[in-house]
C-alpha cells in the first residue's frame, strides 16, 4: 500500500556496508553505536526546525525509518475549521478520493521542477494561493478534492447515489427547464412543465397544458405513428398562432431520420419562401431532451383519413382533378430541385382545411361527406432523397411501390410518378390498386392489371426466383392465386363512367403506371395533359404562380 504522504521526503539512511566497517557517521550512516543515533536525532530536529512539524521519525533496529500518520494542531485546525474537509476514517488511506469529483475543473500547468518540490513547500504555497480552492487540483490527492469537499459543494456523492436509485425505473426522467411567461411569478409557477418522461416505446409523454421550449403550449393531439406523435400547439412567440408539432421518438434511428428531414425542409424553405409549390413548410425545429421536434403550419386531415371517415366513399372526379393538378405541381417542384419524395401515399397528402358538407346520396341511400376546399399540401419528407445522395434498395410503402424497386433494378424520380398513379386510383375507387404484402403476388397483380412485365426488365433483375423462362411463377390453384384471379382485372374495367373526363383520367393514370421507368410520363408533361383542361382559372391560380422559374439554382 502506498503511504498517504507519498510526496514527502523519505528519511531513510544511505545503504552502508555490512557491519560497522566503512560506516560514515558524518553522512548519516546506519551503523550501530552512539554516533549514528546522535546523527539521526540531529536530522529529526533539523527537519522539525525547517517546518515539517507533523512528521515523527523513529529509528528501528535495522536503521529503517517509518513515517507515522500524524497531524499537528495547525493542520487539524486547517482541515476542520477553515475548509470543513473530512478525511477518510480508514486507517490506511490509499491515495485516492473516496468520492470522485463530479466535474473536471481547469488545472494550471506546473513545471516539472514544481512537481518535484518537497511536499511541505508545495503544500504551503498552494494553501496560500487565491484560486487554490476551486480552480486548481491538489497534487497530493491527485483529484479535485478541495473543490468537491468544500462547504459550497452542496450535493455529495452519497446523496447523488440515493437520488439516482430513487428515480431508477423503466421511464427515463430528466429535469426540464421551466416553461414560463415573463409577465409574473404566478404565471411562471402555473406554467411549469412536469419532469420529461418517455414511455417504453420512446414516445414523449405529454398532456394538454404542457409547455415546450417556453414557447409551445400543447392544446390537443393530432395523431401518433411509428416515428412519434403530432400534437397541436399554440406558439406564444408568434402571436399565439396554431402549429402542428411533430415530436419524434427518443430512438436513435428515428432521431437521425428527423435530422435528414429537417435538412430537406430547410432546402424547401430556402427555395419556396412564399409557399407557391404546396409543400408543407417548417417554421421551427429543436431538440427536446432527445426528441427532435419540428413545427409546421397547422393543416387539416390527410386525404386517407378523410376517406376513412367517409366510409371509403371515393372523391368526385372534379375534386380528384384539382388534387391531382396540385400534386403534380408540387412534385415537379421537388424533381426540378433534384429531390425525390420516395414515400408518397394518401396519408402524406394533407388538406389545408378539412371542413366538409354532408350530402345524401340517393343512389346509395346513405350520407356522404364532401370536402369544401380541395387545396392540399405534400408532407413527410423523412425519406426524401437528393439525386446525388445514396439510394437505398427499398423505398416507398408497399401498395405504392414501383416494379423497379421490387425487382431491385434501381430507382430515380419516376418512382414518385408510379406512386402518384396508385394514389389517384385510390381517390377514384376508395380502395388500393395493389392490395398485397408479398413481392411475387405484387408482381402478379401488376401483370393482371397492366399487362406483362417487359422482358428486358426480367433479364436485368437479380430476382430470377420469381421467373421461369421469362414468365412469372405463380400457382393459381392456391387461395392467394384464386384471390388474384377474381379481384385483379385490367385497369379499364375499374372505370365508373365512359365519359370523356373519365377516359382522360384513365389515360393519365395509365401513363403514370408504365412498367419501364423511362417510359413513364413526367410531371411537367402531366400538367399539360388534356385531363386538366377542365380546371377553372381560380383552381389553376392557386398553384400556378411563377411555376416556370428555375429552382435548381
Amino acid at each position: 500500500r502506498s503511504s498517504p504522504h507519498a510526496h514527502a521526503p523519505r528519511l531513510e539512511p544511505s545503504p552502508a556496508p555490512r557491519g560497522n566497517e566503512g560506516a560514515d557517521p558524518c553522512v548519516g550512516g546506519s551503523g550501530t553505536g552512539p554516533i549514528g543515533e546522535v546523527v539521526l536525532a540531529e536530522e529529526a530536529r533539523g527537519l522539525k526546525s525547517c517546518g515539517l512539524r507533523g512528521w515523527g521519525v523513529v529509528a528501528v533496529g535495522g536503521g529503517m525509518h517509518h513515517c507515522k500518520r500524524y497531524r499537528s494542531p495547525e493542520q487539524e485546525a486547517y482541515m476542520n475549521h477553515k475548509w470543513k474537509r473530512k478525511r477518510s476514517r480508514s486507517r490506511e488511506y490509499e491515495g485516492r478520493l473516496r468520492y470522485p469529483p463530479r466535474r473536471d475543473l481547469s488545472r494550471r500547468s506546473r513545471s516539472r521542477s514544481q512537481d518535484r518540490m518537497p511536499y511541505h513547500r508545495r503544500y504551503r504555497e498552494r494553501r496560500d494561493s487565491d484560486n487554490y480552492r476551486f480552480e486548481e487540483r491538489s497534487p497530493s490527492f491527485g483529484e479535485d478534492y478541495y473543490a468537491t469537499h468544500s462547504r459550497h459543494w452542496r450535493r455529495s456523492r452519497g446523496r447523488e447515489h440515493q437520488r439516482a436509485k430513487k428515480h431508477q425505473h423503466h421511464c427515463r426522467k430528466r429535469r426540464t427547464r421551466s416553461c414560463s411567461s415573463a409577465s409574473s411569478r404566478s404565471q411562471q409557477s402555473s406554467k411549469r412543465s412536469r419532469s420529461v418522461e418517455d414511455d417504453k416505446e420512446g414516445h414523449l409523454v405529454c398532456r394538454i397544458g404542457d409547455w415546450l421550449q417556453e414557447r409551445y403550449e400543447i392544446v390537443g393531439s393530432l395523431g401518433e405513428g411509428t416515428f412519434g406523435k403530432v400534437v397541436e400547439c399554440v406558439d406564444h412567440a408568434r402571436g399565439k398562432s396554431q402549429v402542428a408539432l411533430k415530436i419524434i421518438k427518443n430512438v436513435g434511428k428515428y432521431r437521425e431520420a428527423a435530422r435528414l428531414e429537417i435538412n430537406v425542409l430547410k432546402k424547401i424553405r430556402e427555395r419556396d419562401k412564399d409557399n407557391k409549390f404546396l409543400c408543407v413548410l417548417m417554421s421551427d425545429w429543436f431538440n427536446f431532451h432527445g426528441h427532435m421536434c419540428i413545427a409546421f403550419e397547422l393543416l387539416g386531415k390527410n386525404t386517407f383519413e378523410f376517406l376513412k371517415d367517409n366510409n371509403f366513399q371515393p372523391y368526385s372526379l372534379s375534386q380528384i382533378r384539382h388534387m391531382a393538378y396540385q400534386l403534380c405541381h408540387a412534385l415537379r417542384f421537388l424533381h426540378d430541385n433534384q429531390l425525390t419524395h420516395t414515400d408518397l401515399k394518401p396519408e402524406n397528402i394533407l388538406f389545408v382545411n378539412s371542413a366538409f358538407d354532408t350530402l345524401y346520396n340517393e343512389k346509395k341511400s346513405c350520407e356522404e361527406k364532401s370536402i369544401r376546399n380541395t387545396s392540399i399540401r405534400v408532407a413527410d419528407f423523412g425519406s426524401a432523397t437528393f439525386d446525388h445522395e445514396h439510394h437505398t434498395t427499398i423505398v416507398a410503402t408497399r401498395h405504392y411501390r414501383p416494379p423497379e424497386v421490387i425487382l431491385e433494378l434501381g430507382w430515380a424520380q419516376p418512382c414518385d410518378v408510379w406512386s402518384t398513379g396508385c394514389i389517384l386510383f385510390e381517390y377514384y375507387r376508395g380502395f388500393t390498386l395493389f392490395q398485397t404484402h408479398e413481392n411475387r403476388e405484387h408482381l402478379v397483380m401488376m401483370e393482371k392489371i397492366l399487362g406483362p412485365i417487359p422482358s428486358h426488365m426480367i433479364h436485368k433483375t437479380r430476382k430470377q426466383k420469381y421467373f421461369h423462362n421469362g414468365n412469372l411463377v405463380w400457382d393459381e390453384s392456391t387461395s392467394d392465386g384464386r384471390y388474384v384471379q377474381e379481384n385483379c382485372k385490367p385497369l379499364r374495367t375499374y372505370m365508373l363512367h365512359d365519359s370523356l373526363d373519365h377516359l382522360q383520367f384513365f389515360d393519365l393514370m395509365r401513363r403514370m403506371l408504365e412498367f419501364d421507368p423511362s417510359q413513364r410520363i413526367m410531371f411537367s408533361e402531366a400538367l399539360m395533359h388534356p385531363f386538366f383542361t377542365g380546371l377553372s382559372p381560380e383552381e389553376r391560380m392557386l398553384c400556378g404562380r411563377d411555376s416556370s422559374r428555375d429552382l435548381s439554382r
